[in-house]
């Protein structure tokens, strides 16, 4: 199936924003968490074509779109999606892990959004997570390495398998080298490398940091949420989805069995696209 490449559309700022298209129906935007891009959901999309124009926005410093500027924040993030939204008329949302944030905060921001599913934003409920990692990430990244970089990253987000927590550091960085090394020979042309990726972690910890202190404004939302999750993911993740649970007063629950906080990405990385499609296809279509 051919995806679509269209112009970019200039976010508030200026800035460019690239996004790809996909299928026939009303419009979907998704928006992708951290360490991914546009591409990181295309099996996704795909599965869900049939329905639903499926849009899938590259957010800044990834693939299609401008970078990152000094004063890049949540209100930035929501601008670039609003900026897609006008220009496709699609008004249903699906934000994932970070991305999952920004779609949050445009259910406050954003009146064309009338519905939005969110997989497992890293919200920090009552001191949940611990970012004091943040610091070293971002000493190591400043020097260059970033393999050490990620690995803390890993390590700190708790989003590494739990054999990590036994495994020496320098012999996860000799693995995170390697790996990136192997990953790089076997991109696409549309993928983005863990290489180009890691920098963009940090934008990332910041929108965490600002949506710490924002959970009680996004018990207002009046939107229609699905909040989407995986049962294997990382007790932090399953707690802040409780919180959600119970504080939105339009939100439906949904636990994937056996899944975990990648299970929406494409079935290299370890996703189950086809599982998460028909979760989205139920909410979105019902």
């Amino acid at each position: 199936m051919t995806l679509a490449v269209h112009p970019t559309v200039t976010s508030t700022d200026g800035t460019s924003i690239g996004y790809r298209s996909v299928g026939t129906g009303p419009g979907l935007a998704i928006v992708h968490g951290a360490m991914e891009s546009a591409s990181s959901h295309l099996e996704l999309a795909i599965a869900l074509s049939g329905s639903h124009t499926v849009h899938l926005l590259d957010r800044r410093g990834r693939g299609m779109s401008g970078p990152h500027r000094s004063s890049h924040d949540l209100s930035t993030e929501v601008d670039d999606l609003a900026a897609v939204l006008d220009a496709t008329g699609a008004g249903d949302v699906f934000g994932v892990s970070s991305g999952a944030i920004v779609a949050l905060e445009a259910t406050l921001r954003l009146p064309q959004v009338r519905r939005v599913a969110i997989f497992e934003p890293p919200l920090i409920v009552a001191n949940s997570l611990s970012t004091a990692f943040v610091a070293r990430y971002r000493d190591e990244l400043a020097q260059g390495d970033l393999a050490s970089a990620l690995v803390t990253a890993m390590k700190g987000s708790k989003m590494g398998p739990a054999i990590f927590s036994y495994v020496p550091r320098p012999l996860l960085r000799a693995l995170t080298i390697v790996g990136m090394r192997r990953e790089e020979q076997a991109l696409g042309p549309d993928e983005s490398s863990m290489r180009a990726l890691a920098p963009t972690l940090d934008y990332d910890f910041g929108l965490v940091e600002e949506a710490r202190n924002r959970l009680d404004l996004y018990a207002n939302t009046e939107a229609e949420v699905l909040l989407l999750g995986g049962e294997g993911s990382p007790v932090y993740l399953q707690r802040a989805m409780d919180w959600l649970a119970a504080a939105l007063p339009r939100a439906r629950r949904v636990v994937l069995p056996g899944l975990g906080h990648g299970a929406a990405g494409n079935e290299r990385v370890g996703g189950k696209p086809a599982v998460v499609a028909a979760a989205l296809e139920d909410f979105f279509s019902g």
